[in-house]
């Protein structure tokens, strides 16, 4: 209970924050569950074999990276701004032909990572459409 300057009880509610997608997705350890589904799927599904071609055989690197972008994208902590090989979105697919193609591979490799996780359906519904603006803005051709 907040007291008024005069002393008296006020019993007027404290509007908290909502929580940030990252919290509503389940903090680090979702996060984590989702980008190793996503490269899992990305890695295994022939039809996402275009993008995959895009990746190192190695995939741990960039599974910390997409990890570290995606806490910070998300709301939560900012890993990705202190790493030394951080580069702006854009700038790091710049070299890639990234079209339509390249685009549903990627989307279906992260609906398979969102059936992953038990999200309420607005949350999923919310990661999805954000992916999909993601997704469609790094087209370059």
């Amino acid at each position: 209970m907040l007291r008024h300057a005069s002393g008296m009880a006020r019993t007027d509610t404290v509007e908290l924050p909502l929580p940030s997608p990252y919290d509503q997705l389940g903090g680090a350890p979702a996060v984590r569950r989702l980008v190793d589904a996503f490269y899992d799927a990305m890695d295994s599904d022939p039809d996402a074999a275009g993008i995959r071609r895009m990746h190192h055989a190695d995939l741990g690197p960039i599974r910390d990276k997409l990890f570290d972008w995606l806490s910070g994208w998300a709301g939560g902590p900012q890993l990705y701004s202190q790493r030394p090989d951080r580069a702006c979105i854009m700038s790091a697919h710049a070299p890639y032909a990234i079209g339509p193609a390249e685009r549903d591979q990627w989307m279906g490799c992260m609906r398979t990572a969102l059936d992953s996780l038990t999200l309420e359906p607005d949350v999923r519904e919310m990661f999805e459409s954000a992916f999909g603006r993601l997704a469609n803005g790094l087209r370059n051709r």
